[in-house]
């Protein structure tokens, strides 16, 4: 309940080869479980850590965001009563999840299933999360690349994808997310990558940093942006067939794309409008693919004045 209490642990004898963090979504962050495991793991080697949980609704809960990133060494395993004899669990405890499946669906795949289903209120209901392999990178040719700036607070998101006109298809491979970049350290990552080849969708309300970042080479092109480009550009992702994001190469992309929702009002009834924050990746997105969205942008403009 306070990992204060573990700081004065010693033992008489050995070192604490195991630690277990069971119910690990109750602690409040990781830096409550570092503050542990600095106490505890003292006078061996090779101890091994083991988090066990339910994945919370929310996608964008911390747990949710840890489980998704690629440490090396960290094996995650999820498994449902649907994988052990059914003699393990009681003819009530089935019956109970079948009524709740035919119910709500979505409370059974949290509860049940262990998903991060979130609140019902995503944004984006076409996100697919999974590898992309080198053989699909060969064969990309329309590869686009998008920045929105951040510094102090805020982080700095260069995203790097490609769009699949024909099948509507916006595949998300590459991205350099930190806070406190400044323009030089950015342009060197963006060089170490091997990426910002072809022309970079930036920020148009950054002028300085696009001009530095533009003469230290980077092809910068600041984006047009204009009245209601947000909501054009989300509507225009949502619409997409699929967007398949690279969960290992871009976590923060993912992390932000699955965990982006409407706001509830007090009475429990979502906000039409889109939240202004953890969107930094999508704003690069939406930036990227901003040559495809000002014709739609002009079209729904006519009806509007119609």
């Amino acid at each position: 309940d306070d990992p204060r209490k573990v700081k004065s642990t010693k033992f008489r004898k050995g070192y604490c080869k195991y630690i277990w963090f069971e119910e690990l979504d109750e602690f409040y962050g990781m830096e409550d479980i570092r503050s542990i495991k600095q106490s505890l793991m003292r006078g061996g080697d090779n101890i091994k850590v083991f988090y066990s949980y339910n994945p919370p609704k929310i996608v964008s809960n911390w747990v949710n965001t840890e489980g998704m990133l690629n440490v090396e060494g960290r094996l995650v395993h999820h498994s449902t009563y649907l994988d052990v004899p059914k003699e393990w669990l009681s003819e009530d405890f089935l019956i109970e999840a079948q009524i709740l499946k035919e119910q709500n669906e979505l409370y059974y795949r949290n509860e049940y299933l262990g998903e991060a289903t979130g609140t019902g209120g995503q944004v984006f209901d076409n996100i697919t999360l999974r590898e992309i392999n080198e053989d699909e990178l060969k064969h990309f040719d329309n590869i686009l690349d998008g920045l929105d700036y951040g510094f102090a607070v805020d982080p700095v998101a260069y995203v790097q994808g490609h769009y699949d006109k024909t099948r509507r298809k916006l595949y998300l491979f590459n991205e350099i997310y930190k806070v406190g970049l400044s323009n030089k350290q950015l342009f060197d990552e963006i060089q170490e990558k091997k990426i910002g080849l072809s022309y970079v969708t930036s920020d148009s309300a950054e002028p300085k940093s696009n001009a530095e970042l533009k003469s230290l080479g980077l092809r910068i092109k600041p984006a047009k942006k204009g009245p209601d480009s947000i909501e054009y550009g989300i509507k225009f992702l949502q619409k997409l067939m699929e967007i398949v994001i690279d969960p290992k190469r871009c976590p923060n992309t993912a992390r932000e794309f699955k965990g982006y929702a409407y706001d509830i009002d007090k009475n429990g009834n979502f906000i039409s409008r889109y939240p202004d924050r953890d969107n930094h990746s999508i704003d690069a997105v939406r930036y990227m693919i901003e040559d495809y969205t000002i014709s739609n942008t002009w079209v729904l403009s006519q009806r509007k004045l119609m």
